[in-house]
């Protein structure tokens, strides 16, 4: 185990910033197992700085003296990667004038990172696993075996073990490259790490641009803290670096300011972790519950404007008084609405815990109760010589003629647009 002055010392000179349980123990990790031959298995997300630990490895290890090398896999075509990894002979295929040696041929003694490793093709991957066992390769159009002796470092953003399930990664291949694991922590998990990182780029594009570094407020510090940063350290230094360039006057970064750097669709986002099956049904469930909780607001409101509306006014006040036959069947048309309403909710919330696997009878359900709505009932006598549309009629004219026919004020006292207003006064044919 890594004394704290070592780890330190680590840290410092591959230039790893931050303090976070797990970032200490990726680091340790990687310094133990660099003295040995093992293959190395390197798994985080894009941008989590994957590529500084496989130099921790190379480094602290008896091929320190050898080469480093990292390719990244997604980055080569499929139809050359062969070519690029192992060589070819001259006239192997169309465009092949010389001979050429590959990276496992010139990196002999040293040390190769194979980044991306997800993305190598199937038949890439059948020579790769040779390499491993034995050290042995072939040249694309040559029938000789060659021998390597080199340590081989992987990296992945993607889960290897869904791509065994999924037949687009060997199985043997993964776990002969895992033979030891390091899992680097995303950017959101790793605390007040963000806020020593935000310092060390500010610092470095003030001396890159030979101005005062900028600085934070603390609600921005908060604001930074809780972006859940999908890239992770690239997308921090990015952020850095262009409020750097940008804020010339103003080097102190409030909260505000920092948010109109930040994607406006994905600011103020709950974090996920990763974008899958299940975490898609929880933003589908998230949506759908905005979508329905915002459907009974409005409808409260309407239900309030009118009532202000027949409140407030002597013509309004007389109707509800006199006429209640108007709301006849409201209650229904609520009842119904929030049993809809329900009914939704309840299929949005099966569907989460089908997918979470968790108890149909936790707080959940309490958390996402939707709000009794309350119901409208009145009693009056009925009038049958009167119907809905005469009442609307009179409503208009009434409110005409207290605003002195001017549509605008008369439809803000009905609680309707101009231009529904305009469309009932032709319906009706009010002069």
């Amino acid at each position: 185990m890594l004394d704290q002055a070592e780890l330190q010392s680590i840290k410092q000179r591959f230039g790893i910033i931050g303090n976070s349980p797990r970032l200490n123990h990726a680091v340790t990790i990687a310094a133990q197992v660099a003295p040995t031959d093992m293959s190395v298995l390197i798994t985080g997300e894009s941008g989590s700085g994957k590529e500084s630990f496989s130099k921790i490895i190379h480094n602290r290890s008896a091929r320190k003296h050898g080469q480093f090398i990292a390719i990244n896999c997604g980055a080569i075509p499929e139809g050359t990667i062969d070519s690029e990894l192992f060589g070819h002979e001259k006239g192997a295929f169309t465009g092949a004038m010389d001979a050429r040696k590959g990276y496992f041929e010139v990196t002999n003694g040293g040390t190769i990172f194979l980044d991306e490793i997800g993305e190598m093709p199937i038949g890439t991957q059948a020579r790769l696993l040779r390499v491993l066992e034995n050290g042995e390769f072939i040249k694309v159009g040559s029938s000789k075996v060659l021998k390597t002796d080199v340590r081989i470092v992987a990296a992945t953003n993607v889960n290897l073990l869904e791509a065994v399930d999924k037949g687009t990664f060997r199985e043997d291949l993964y776990y002969r490259l895992s033979s030891v694991p390091i899992q680097i922590p995303p950017l959101r998990e790793r605390g007040s790490d963000i806020d020593l990182l935000f310092r060390k780029f500010a610092s470095d594009y003030s001396e890159k641009y030979r101005t005062k570094p900028i600085n934070l407020t603390d609600d921005a510090k908060e604001v930074l803290l809780q972006y859940r940063f999908p890239g992770n350290i690239r997308e921090l230094k990015n952020l850095v670096e262009r409020m750097s360039t940008l804020e010339i006057e103003e080097r102190v970064i409030d909260a505000d300011k920092l948010r109109s750097y930040l994607p406006p669709s994905m600011s103020n986002l709950p974090a996920l972790y990763a974008r899958n099956e299940e975490n898609e049904k929880f933003s589908e469930r998230d949506i759908l519950y905005k979508v329905l909780f915002e459907m009974r607001h409005d409808m409260n409101e309407l239900k309030k404007l009118v009532h202000q509306v027949l409140q407030n006014e002597n013509y309004g006040s007389n109707i509800l008084e006199q006429h209640q036959e108007l709301f006849n069947g409201m209650e229904e048309d609520l009842k119904e609405k929030e049993d809809t309403i329900k009914s939704a909710s309840e299929i949005a919330n099966n569907h989460y815990l089908l997918a979470n696997n968790i108890n149909r009878n936790n707080d959940i359900d309490n958390t996402y109760e939707l709000a009794n709505i309350e119901d409208i009932t009145h009693e009056t006598e009925e009038s049958d010589d009167l119907s809905l549309e005469r009442k609307e009629k009179e409503m208009i004219i009434k409110a005409l003629k207290k605003n002195d026919r001017k549509r605008k004020y008369a439809a803000k006292d009905l609680g309707i647009s101009e231009r529904t207003l305009y469309r009932k006064i032709k319906q009706y044919g009010i002069e």
